[in-house]
């Protein structure tokens, strides 16, 4: 991404969130010498300041960040600055009650913590921009700045009736009419149908179940609600300074917005990443997760991405809060270079001594200067300057996940067959299988140009538009292969049920019929299938219209029914998976279909636990266990040179505890 590389200039960035209101003046110049001795060179300031920089209405104090900015760019050190509107100052609350949001229940959502803004309020939207433009028109030609960031993790929901007003004015926009609108919602059905616009309102708390439509659409209105206003500030901040790139930070594979409509409108795509409980220190888990948001990112960036917070050590939101062992957070920091990231930042760089987040941890610690941890960090900021010839290079991927919001949306919703079936979850477990056998992939919309790739994965995607099918469908008959999982292609895009159940045109796709009903398993309860494996979550009763079955249901009431079959359309080959295998099964069946489909691993017969991966000529090797292990290296790196370390290396490289490895292909390593 060329704005990316405008702020890189030709190295890694490298540094965090900077919150120097909290800490006095004579903090502020030992915080620049600890930087430059860590090699940071980028601070994100003035996230969560606007208090600060505005502490009543007008009264604008900049003369403090005057001396952050200036005291940064005499150590050499770049500024991401950050419009404050995240965290809206209690004056904002107190004097204009109507700029915070409501839930679902009508109750208030109070002042006293963040996010706490409406985001179709006129009034917070005119004081957003208000301290926005201000702080582009005193700092937008400032030498230091290297990227605006705008607001930080959008993700706030609002049922007011401003929001209702706001609501309607969107709906009027996307069908013209309210007959088109009932058609769409289907308001037939318990008595819903709507006679005039303005009984419209956000799906609030109800007597039963609410309209599933009516649903869908309140989380594309939300996510467009929110898209405005960062677009609004976006171009104030872009007028008065043209040339820096802009971004915002997404949640890691985050519900709330569509990350696709929301990328495009960025300049630079950039990602918080913070590894679930389950994915939690030290367990093999963490890296899958990584991995899975790493490649989401970089497909949604199109190319090189920014990874704007971690964690140097602990968080501090769980039930408990471990550190990270030795050598954790360098591995994790190194796996998102090597999946395209061309920045590795952190929340945040002193660790907050008072709020809500002074137990989670910095790059600067409370036990100071000499501690493990900035040991660490100085560690890690030495190798990514050593990784500055990575910068800009692509990650070559020929397998593609698709993904799509909306499909994620309508499908997570209640009184489908079963609840049992977690999204992310699904799609974790489909990229951990190709992840595992190191099969790089992208993800890609349904209606993306799939051309580049050669095979195609959908876990599930219960949403489907006409445009995506048809996308689908042509890319198989022209040669691809496909994979795909259960209760795709069951509704379009206004959550009606196609005719059949499944869509005709992806049942021709698939070599199957009628799907006879969904028949889900209970959680945790497993089924045999007929090649020994097991599948869970669920099954279907299929009729098969030209497929082969591949694997059928051992047991119960749908034994010898398929469960796995396989089939030509045109020139290409596809796939259907009914049910969700075991781990081992789904990456066999996956690398099978790769290797039918003419992509190759990275690197094939790794140890367990090891990652490859390629970026540009570099080859990156990733030692996610706790032992040692020794990695035999391919014919293009039978003597290279380990850039992080300038070691050379002849037939094979042993990697340590959490062990990372660059490896040009070449002695000189020159050639990246």
């Amino acid at each position: 991404m060329a704005a990316l590389e405008r702020a890189t200039r030709g190295r890694l960035l490298f540094g965090g969130d900077y919150n120097p209101e909290q800490w006095p003046r004579e903090v502020w110049r030992e915080d620049v010498r600890l930087m430059r001795e860590a090699g940071v060179n980028l601070a994100t300031v003035g996230v969560f300041s606007w208090a600060t920089l505005e502490p009543r209405p007008g009264a604008r104090n900049f003369e403090w960040l005057d001396e952050v900015f200036d005291l940064l760019h005499e150590g050499g050190i770049g500024v991401c600055l950050a419009t404050p509107t995240a965290s809206p100052p209690p004056w904002l609350g107190a004097r204009h009650p109507e700029t915070l949001p409501r839930d679902e229940n009508g109750a208030v959502v109070w002042y006293g913590a963040r996010n706490q803004f409406c985001a179709s309020s006129p009034a917070y939207r005119e004081h957003a921009l208000g301290i926005t433009e201000a702080l582009a028109r005193r700092y937008g030609r400032h030498p230091a700045l290297r990227m605006w960031h705008i607001n930080n993790e959008y993700g706030t929901a609002c049922w007011c009736d401003t929001t209702a007003a706001h609501f309607r004015t969107w709906l009027r926009a996307r069908y013209g009419t309210l007959d088109a609108l009932n058609e769409a919602w289907g308001t037939a059905f318990w008595s819903q149908r709507y006679d005039a616009w303005e009984e419209i309102l956000p799906p609030r708390r109800a007597q039963y179940l609410r309209n599933p439509s009516q649903v869908l659409d309140f989380r594309r209105f939300t996510s467009d609600a929110l898209l405005e206003c960062f677009t609004a500030e976006r171009d104030a901040v872009a007028a008065h300074s043209p040339e820096v790139p802009v971004t915002t930070n997404f949640m890691p594979l985050f519900a709330g917005l569509d990350g696709w409509r929301w990328a495009a409108a960025e300049d630079v795509v950039s990602v918080d990443l913070y590894p679930e409980p389950a994915a939690g220190p030290g367990e093999p888990g963490g890296a899958a997760y990584g991995a899975l948001v790493q490649d989401l990112t970089r497909s949604q960036a199109r190319g090189p991405w920014m990874l704007m917070e971690q964690a140097a050590s602990a968080v501090s939101w769980r039930e408990v809060n471990q550190p990270k062992p030795e050598g954790l957070m360098r591995l994790w920091s190194l796996q998102a270079v090597a999946r395209g990231a061309d920045a590795v930042c952190f929340f945040q760089w002193r660790q907050s001594r008072q709020g809500s987040e002074k137990f989670h941890s910095a790059m600067l610690p409370h036990a100071g200067e000499g501690s493990r941890t900035f040991r660490q960090v100085r560690e890690l900021g030495a190798e990514l300057a050593r990784l500055a010839p990575v910068a800009g290079a692509e990650v070559p991927a020929r397998i593609a996940i698709l993904h799509d919001w909306a499909a994620w949306w309508a499908g997570s919703q209640p009184a489908r067959p079963s609840a049992a079936v977690d999204h992310p979850e699904l799609l974790g477990a489909w990229h951990r299988a190709l992840w595992a056998g190191n099969l790089t992939c992208d993800f890609a919309h349904p209606e993306a140009d799939l051309g580049g790739y050669r095979l195609v994965v959908i876990p599930q995607l219960y949403l489907l538009s006409d445009a995506a099918l048809d996308n689908i469908a042509a890319w198989v008959r022209g040669g691809g292969t496909l994979v795909c999982g259960f209760f795709t292609g069951v509704a379009d895009p206004d959550d009606r049920v196609r005719e059949g159940g499944v869509d005709a045109r992806l049942r021709r796709v698939l070599g199957i019929g009628t799907v006879q009903d969904w028949w889900p398993l209970p959680p945790g309860d497993t089924v045999r299938l007929s090649d020994g494996s097991t599948g869970s979550l669920w099954r279907e009763d299929l009729d098969l219209a030209g497929a082969q079955t591949v694997a059928a249901y051992a047991e119960g009431e749908l034994a010898g029914r398929p469960a796995v079959t396989r089939a030509r359309y045109g020139e290409g080959t596809a796939w259907y998976v009914s049910t969700l295998p075991g781990h081992r099964a789904l990456a066999a069946l996956l690398a099978q279909a790769a290797e039918t489909a003419g992509v190759d691993p990275v690197l094939p017969g790794l140890p367990a636990g090891v990652e490859a991966v390629r970026r540009g000529e570099l080859l990156f090797l990733l030692n996610h266990g706790p032992e040692q292990v020794t990695v035999p290296l391919p014919g293009a790196y039978l003597a290279s040179r380990d850039l992080l370390t300038g070691r050379a290396h002849a037939a094979e490289i042993t990697l340590g505890r959490y062990g990372v490895a660059a490896l040009s292909p070449t002695l000189e390593g020159s050639r990246t």
